[in-house]
């Protein structure tokens, strides 16, 4: 499982150059009943990983957007073509940032640390990727 980053693994998102444009790729399989922690009010509701992931980015959504988040691309994965054949990701996107300051911002937000206990619910395993992002017409490199 792959929920949260490692120590080493935040360490060393850090140490990139927080000044520049962060787009995060974010792949997402989703656990088919949520897993709330005992005593957590949302653990009497029942709900699916779908319907937490839902409430996850519902209760996010403005932290996101205050820090200049946006969905910049988002697509319904069909078939592993290249990959481990027991990999299947439910969602994926890229949520762009003006900057990796702007992610910080985000994650250290009391308003989203309380909507993550959501997508900690949600998600099996994921797959959270920092890319500098590049024209188009650059080419495949």
């Amino acid at each position: 499982m792959h929920l949260n980053p490692s120590r080493a693994q935040y360490d060393a998102f850090k140490a990139l150059p927080r000044d520049e444009p962060c787009h995060m790729l974010n792949l997402v399989a989703l656990r088919p009943q949520a897993d709330y922690p005992p005593g957590h009010p949302a653990a009497a509701e029942n709900l699916t990983g779908a319907a937490a992931y839902a409430r996850y980015g519902a209760l996010s959504r403005p932290v996101f957007e205050r820090v200049g988040g946006r969905i910049h691309w988002s697509g319904a994965p069909r078939a592993m073509l290249i990959g481990p054949e027991d990999e299947a990701w439910d969602i994926a996107f890229i949520a762009a940032y003006p900057s990796a300051h702007a992610f910080l911002a985000m994650v250290a937000d009391p308003d989203y640390q309380a909507a993550v206990v959501h997508r900690t619910a949600a998600v099996a395993t994921s797959r959270l990727i920092r890319m500098l992002p590049k024209d188009a017409g650059q080419g495949f490199g």
